[in-house]
Order: structure tokens, then sequence, then C-alpha cells
């Protein structure tokens, strides 16, 4: 068993070095911008066009001003989840020192998942891109969960989800897991969606990597058609 503050997970040296991107927002979104000059839209971005007008729905049903508020603090609670589990998985022994109380318990619902079922880091928090695809992104990580090499995203929801409900996120898992292999030639079999659920348990979705591909390219064809990019 992991203790909290003993170093325990082991990182693999990869012999491919990813390089870093630069990052602008634009009126349209994010966009990267590669060591060749090359600009694609963040897979966030692109993905984000498929919950545009649910989105929309829901903030005329609740308020703007409710809406806000719900928007901020579950992207407050979102950050802060991630990089308590990126600090964790890294081993830092003071991962938790100066969280906030909410936030810790958020994290600390997932910890469990991770002690038993990740190890063998390769990457946390870095930038990817594929030039096949043109879209780039950054990975939470690629570790092996229960001894598969696999794209690891951490999510926070309030309530439970469904399947059904999160294709967006395999369709940014596939992307990942292209892209990672354009840049290295090392295949990542699953992606795995980790969420903390507010009052719930955690929720672990697992499904193959590239299952999700042809809605991916269906999804950055229409992208481009919109706003020729």
């Amino acid at each position: 068993m992991k203790s909290e503050n003993i170093m325990m997970f082991n990182h693999v040296q990869m012999e491919h070095k990813l390089p870093e991107l630069k990052a602008v927002t634009t009126k349209n979104g994010r966009v990267y911008v590669t060591p060749e000059g090359r600009k694609y839209p963040s897979i966030t971005t692109i993905l984000g066009e498929l919950s545009k007008e649910s989105i929309n729905a829901w903030r005329r049903k609740v308020g703007a001003e409710e809406a806000n508020r719900i928007s901020t603090q579950s992207s407050v609670r979102g950050t802060a989840v991630h990089q308590l589990a990126e600090d964790y998985l890294n081993n830092k022994p003071d991962w938790d020192k100066g969280a906030m109380p909410v936030n810790l318990m958020s994290f600390r619902d997932i910890k469990q998942i991770l002690d038993e079922r990740v190890n063998n880091i390769w990457q946390q928090e870095v930038p990817l891109y594929s030039d096949k695809l043109e879209i780039a992104g950054r990975v939470d990580c690629i570790a092996e969960f229960d001894g598969v090499l696999t794209i690891i995203d951490f999510k926070t929801a309030r309530k439970p989800k469904k399947k059904e409900w999160i294709q967006n996120y395999f369709m940014q898992g596939s992307f990942y897991g292209a892209a990672f292999f354009e840049q290295t030639g090392v295949p990542i079999k699953q992606t795995a969606i980790i969420i903390s659920v507010d009052g719930n348990e955690p929720q672990v979705f697992v499904e193959p990597t590239f299952d999700y591909l042809k809605p991916l390219l269906e999804c950055r064809k229409s992208y481009k058609q919109r706003y020729n990019f």
C-alpha cells in the first residue's frame, strides 16, 4: 500500500523527448504552435463545439449568474484536482500542502484508484500534436493502468455520468493516442477516464483508444468547414 508521503510511483524514462508547444488564445479558442510553426486548434476547443448548444440551453434555464457561479466553481475544482493528481503521481512529499479541504476531498475520492491501479508513468501534462489530424492538446497522464499502457484523463463532476454521455472524453483519448503514436511510434491500447463525483463514489470508464477515432475525424472535419481552420 502506498504511503501518502513516500515516493512510490515508478517513472519511465522515454528516449523520445516531446517538445513543448506555445499556446495562444483566439476568439475561437486555444491554438497551439508546433516546433515547425504550424498552428492547430486544441482538442478541447474542437470537441467543445459538440456541447455548445446544450450548454447554452442550460445557461438559459438556470440564468447567467448561476451558470457563471457553477462554471467557475467547477473549473477551479477541476484544476485543483488535476494539480493534486499530478503532484501525487510525481511523488511530491508535500503534494497536499495548501490544498483547500473541498478539493482535497475530491482528490481523495480517486486516490485509491491511483494507488491500486496506476504505475509506470510515462508522461504527465505534456503537449501532443498530430500533423495528420491537425490537432494539438495537453494530455493529463500516460501510464500503465491495470498493467496496460493507457491514456488517463482526470475529470470532476457534480453528478454521476453514463458512458453514452461522455463520448467526447473518449474522442479526446483517441486524439492523444494517435498523436503520441505519431510522435513516438508507441501504441497505446486504451483510455481510462477517472471521475471524481460530488457526494458519490468515483467512476472509472475504460475503452479501447482508437474506437472513437472515426467520430473524432468527423468532428475535426466539421470544425474545419465551420472555421476554415
